[in-house]
Formats: structure tokens, sequence, C-alpha cells
């Protein structure tokens, strides 16, 4: 390769240093969950007009649902309608990283959320509120898919899953303060302006994602550097033949090339592209699930996420029955908020602490998540209130330990240019197999038994599988894959740098892409 080419994988003096990505990730992260706690407030502070027999005297409802005048249903799907978009898309941004520069994809899709969550103030009606909110789902699948990779990119090694513990703190954090922000804007201002808010603070983001120079994915090829390697080698090649074959057949080379590039340029280039993507798209997917240590924490997280789902639904209502808390909503929120953030941060220092490398990632997501759930048993055992609080507090706290870990799996386990789509089929698997149907299996479970102790009980028993199955992966042999430059496409170079003196040392790193 020549040193031409070389310069441009060099990287460049960059406003971007590792701790400010993060912040900026972090914040992101913040305002999709902001987001989705704003809707969820809505869902339970909204209600629907009422009138009394005979029409004489009416009641206006409140938030989206007086708005729009919605059943209980219509309601309960917008506060998921974004998981169709999310669901759909993570895969497709995750396909795209390999020929559209991931970063310039985030803000790509920060953009996107950012139109759809504007134009959830601006809708009129049941379908027109939806289809915003599956595009909000469109707009976050892009980051659910690509912010992680950057992190573990830029982390310190020895604390990768610290920071990975920073970010996917963001999530029980920013759910929490959209439940309150959603409530805030809505009493006082109408709830179209909760959306309109979130909007204006993404767009500043979402202008960064385009206006700064965009960063490149470990594991990827610059996509500058792929279009300028084609020019570069048609010529050596014709070079070459000038040398060993003469000047007639040389022309007559040239010719028959140009004959090819113009039957070529006649053929559908977009329909070339999307089945190369699509090709690579099932070389890839096929790659993943045929992986024994992929396939265990997958499995994992899924048990796993299907009693979180199932908790963060029902568990206030549970509460109000067993316990008769007055303020159970409350009470469940904020011991989640407080122990989702501490638990998580801690399980990012731990492993970290422990050496972060998979065989330590299993074992931790094993202990944590068994421990967590005798916790959660001995809890809804209990009769006293008091103990039962003391108890699911520690519960939550170590179940919650697990977010970095298992994410840290996902991302060292595959290849470096398999990350987006191994984060993007965790995320569409544990939603699907998981909390989706989990919220409603256990209504169908306390509608048969009508026991919420018992109906509780029974949920947490999955909790053992999820940590079977994660100790199961303690024994599998795996590789840590980080460092593997084996892809054509894999480049080596750090993504951001420190200190200006590093640029000649990835220079020379820069030819092993």
């Amino acid at each position: 390769m020549h040193s031409s080419s070389l310069s441009t994988m060099t990287p460049t003096t960059s406003w971007f240093t590792p701790k400010r990505l993060l912040a900026i990730f972090c914040v992101i992260n913040l305002l999709n969950y902001l987001d989705q706690g704003a809707i969820a407030s809505n869902g339970v502070n909204g209600s629907k007009g009422t009138c009394t027999e005979g029409a004489a005297t009416c009641t206006s409802g409140t938030g989206i649902q007086g708005d729009f005048n919605l059943n209980n249903f219509e309601d309960g799907i917008l506060s998921s309608a974004f998981m169709v978009g999310l669901l759909v898309a993570s895969p497709i941004f995750a396909s795209l990283a390999k020929s559209v520069n991931p970063f310039r994809l985030i803000g790509i899709g920060s953009s996107i959320w950012t139109l759809a969550t504007l134009f959830c103030g601006f809708s009129f009606n049941f379908w027109s509120i939806s289809v915003c909110r599956m595009l909000v789902g469109v707009g976050e699948a892009s980051f659910i898919s690509l912010a992680a990779p950057f992190i573990d990119d830029i982390a310190p090694a020895s604390q990768k899953t610290t920071w990975l513990a920073i970010f996917y703190m963001c999530i029980p954090s920013g759910y929490a303060l959209g439940y309150i922000y959603g409530g805030l804007v809505g009493s006082y201002f109408g709830w179209r302006y909760a959306f309109w808010i979130e909007s204006i603070l993404m767009l500043p983001l979402a202008i960064l994602g385009f206006l700064m120079k965009p960063l490149q994915l470990k594991g990827f090829f610059p996509t500058d550097m792929i279009t300028a390697q084609v020019p570069e080698t048609v010529a050596l090649e014709i070079q070459v033949t000038n040398a060993s074959i003469g000047k007639e057949e040389s022309l007559s080379l040239k010719a028959e090339f140009k004959d090819k590039s113009s039957n070529d340029q006649s053929k559908s280039k977009s329909a070339t592209k999307m089945f190369d993507q699509v090709s690579s798209f099932l070389v890839d997917m096929k790659a993943l699930h045929l992986d024994k240590v992929y396939v265990i924490n997958v499995l994992g997280h899924i048990a796993y996420n299907f009693v979180i789902g199932a908790y963060s639904y029902w568990g206030p209502k549970a509460c109000y029955n067993i316990y008769h808390m007055a303020d159970a909503d409350l009470v469940f929120g904020g011991i989640t908020v407080v122990c989702g953030i501490v638990g998580t941060l801690a399980g990012g220092f731990v492993l970290d602490f422990m050496t972060n490398t998979l065989p330590n990632a299993f074992k931790l997501l094993s202990v944590t998540t068994f421990l967590g759930a005798a916790f959660f048993f001995g809890a809804f055992l209990c009769r006293n209130v008091n103990g039962f609080l003391v108890l699911f507090s520690i519960g939550e706290l170590l179940v919650f330990s697990t977010q970095a870990p298992v994410n840290y799996v996902c991302l060292h386990y595959v290849k470096p240019g398999l990350r987006p789509l191994s984060m993007a089929m965790s995320t569409v698997a544990i939603h699907v197999f998981g909390d989706v149907p989990s919220s409603p299996l256990v209504g169908v479970l306390e509608d048969s038994i009508n026991n919420w102790r018992t109906t509780i009980l029974i949920l947490t028993t999955v909790l053992f599988p999820a940590a079977g199955i994660w100790f199961i992966g303690i024994f599998v042999h795996s590789v840590d894959k980080f460092e593997d430059d084996s892809e054509n496409q894999a480049c080596t170079i750090p993504l951001l740098h420190e200190k200006a003196g590093e640029t000649s040392a990835s220079h020379t790193q820069s030819q092993e892409c």
C-alpha cells in the first residue's frame, strides 16, 4: 500500500477525547430512556374522558389518552410502539456499518430520533403518534447497535467494563428522570411540550454526528480508503501489464477494460450492492448463531430479561396487593433506580477488578444472578414489609450488576467487525423472547391462580435457569477476539489519540490494515 493511502488512515487531531466521547454517548442514552420514561409517565397520568349517564355531564380526559380518546389497549401500545422500529432497524444499521461510516450512522439515527420526537408533539390521532413512536425506535436502533463498540474501543484496557457500566447506568437513571420529567412537563405545559423539549435537547448531538470528523470503528475499513484503493489498484495493474507484455498488448487490454467497465456500469449497481449486503449479513448471522459462547450468553440474557421486564411492569401492582403499600409505584420505582445505578456501576468495577476476561464475566453473571434470585425469593416470602424492602433491594443490586458483563461478552467474543451485529441481534433476542412476552404471560398466570405472591415467586424461578446457563459458559472454551485483525477490513489503529505524539506510531500500525 502506498504512503498516500496510509496517511489517510492516520487519525488527525480531533476535538473528541475518550472521556468526551463517553460523555456524549451517555447523554444520548440518557435522552433515549428519558423519552421512554416520559411516555410511560403519560400512560399512568393520562386518562380518558368520562360522561355521566345520558351524557348530561362530561369530563374531558388528560394526556394523550384524553386528547385522542384512547382505550387502555391503545394507550398501552404507545409505550411499546418504539420497539417495532428498534427491532426491525437494529440489524439493518449493524449491516450498514460495513459500507457506511458507523459514526455517521449514529448521526443519521439521532436525526431520525430528533424529527420523530418533534412530530410526536404535532401528532393528531392514534395512528400518527404510533408511527412517530416507531420512528423513534428506528432512530434509537443505530445507537443501540454502535455506541457500545465505540466505547469498547476507547476505554482503557483495564477499565472496559467500568466504562460500559457508566454507559448502561443511564438506562435506569434516564427512565426515572423521564418519569418525573413527563409528569411535570405534562401537568404544567402539556404532553406535547415534553416531546418538543426532547427534540431540542437531541438536536445539537445529531448535528455533531455530521459536522465532526467521523471516527472509524475498530474492525472496519475506512470508507474513504475503500474508494481510494480502487483507481490505484487499476493503475498498478495496467503498469504491470505495460512492463511485461508490451505496448500493443497493453493498449488492447486497456480497450478491453474500458469496454468491460462500460458494460458493468450498465448493470444495476444498487441491486448488486444490496445483494452483497444481504449475503454478508447472512454469513455474519450464521457465524454468530453457530457460536456456542454467543448463544449461551444470549440465552441467559433472554431468561434474565424475561424476569426483569415483568418485574418492571407488574412489580408495583404485586407489591400493592401483597404488602398493601399506599405508594407502591414510588417505592418500587425509587428502589429500582438507586439499585439500578449502583448495581450497574458495581458490576463493571468488580469485573475489571477480577480482570475482565470472558470466563470471569460468566462467573460474575452466574453468581450474582443466582444470589439475586435467592434474595428475591426471600423478599416475596417475607411477611414483613420492611424485611421485604431490605431483601428486595439487595436482590436488585445483585441482578443489575450483570448489565456491563453481559454486554462485555457480546463485544469481546466476536471479531471486531461483528460487534455491531452482535449487539443488534442480542437486543432483538432479549426483547422478542424476553420482556415483550413476559408481561402478558405473567398477567395470564395471575388471572389463572389469582395470588400475586405465588405468581411473582413462579416468575422469579426463571432467574435460576438464567444463572445455570451462564454457569455453563464458564467451562466452554472462549477466546477474547478484541485484538483479532484477521478480517480483510480490520484496522488496528487506535480510535482516538490522547497525545499528538502517538500519530507516528499509528502510522506504523496502519500498515497492518
